[in-house]
């Protein structure tokens, strides 16, 4: 059953908590209150300021277990916060551990100072949770997909169009490695596992990831460099660091460029083209 009460002080309470620097927007002259605003949480969470005043207030539905998952990730919430506010409406938590899509609001925080770079948040499948601007610039919108086809993996071997952003030498590296990664993930979660069932999927669908798989090739890591064909800079060559959250198995990717080469300078261009294209 839901507490509303609980919930509305606990949602008031971690809001005003919270500073607009602190996920990554602007203070502006003239904030009188102590946190952030109901209309910028709502932006956070992706749902309406009515909606969101409304729970604040007492009032409105039962919110979904989806609509709490975007109001924990928007308050940056701890894990141990998103699971007391999803009691307070009357939901069971979601799994922990290296299933969950609860991003840690270390990350987040680290993510939301990056706006002018290239970043992202992934799980361990290969998963986008969250992408800055320039992210979205670089690779697409892909927190958009949806089912098995939201692994970067499993559209390497199911959809020809996610190669084309890579340039062709890279593909036979590329190929090995997604199928060593996804193998390595099988043996480490075991048989019921997320990873064991895209591996299903794919040795049903995909001769060529069969022909890898019966490689029984393992450890094969990504490349510091990667490279990059984008449809409107071209060629980019960007470095790649990877901060990883052992406790949910998540990895905050960033793509960075070497100040004065050529690849830097599109990554400038690109900054203009993510910019128009949000307006």
């Amino acid at each position: 059953m839901i507490d509303r009460t609980g919930l509305a002080g606990f949602l008031r309470n971690r809001r005003e908590a919270l500073q607009p620097e602190d996920v990554g927007m602007p203070r502006g002259q003239r904030r009188r209150t102590s946190g952030l605003r109901r209309e910028e949480v709502a932006t956070l969470c992706n749902m309406s300021a009515d909606y969101y005043a409304r729970l604040e207030r007492e009032r409105g539905p039962q919110p979904s277990q989806q609509m709490l998952a975007s109001i924990a990730q928007g308050l940056h919430l701890s894990i141990d916060e998103r699971d007391h506010l999803f009691r307070l409406a009357g939901h069971n938590p979601p799994p922990r551990g290296t299933s969950s899509e609860h991003i840690s609001p270390g990350l987040l925080r680290i993510l939301d100072r990056l706006e002018d770079t290239p970043a992202e948040i992934v799980t361990e499948l290969g998963e986008t949770l969250r992408q800055t601007p320039m992210g979205v610039a670089l690779t697409g919108d892909t927190t958009r997909y949806t089912g098995p086809a939201r692994s970067m993996g499993y559209r390497w071997f199911t959809d020809t169009a996610a190669r084309d952003l890579y340039a062709p030498e890279e593909h036979s590296f590329l190929t090995r490695m997604y199928a060593a990664g996804l193998r390595g993930l099988v043996t480490l979660r075991g048989p019921e596992s997320r990873a064991a069932y895209l591996a299903g999927l794919l040795l049903d669908s995909s001769e060529e990831f069969r022909r890898v798989w019966d490689d029984h090739e393992i450890g094969i890591h990504p490349h510091e460099v990667k490279h990059f064909v984008h449809p409107e800079v071209g060629a980019l060559e960007l470095n790649c660091q990877r901060l990883t959250d052992p406790g949910q198995a998540h990895s905050l990717m960033v793509y960075t460029a070497v100040p004065g080469s050529e690849s830097y300078e599109k990554l400038q261009v690109l900054s203009v083209i993510g910019a128009q294209a949000l307006r």
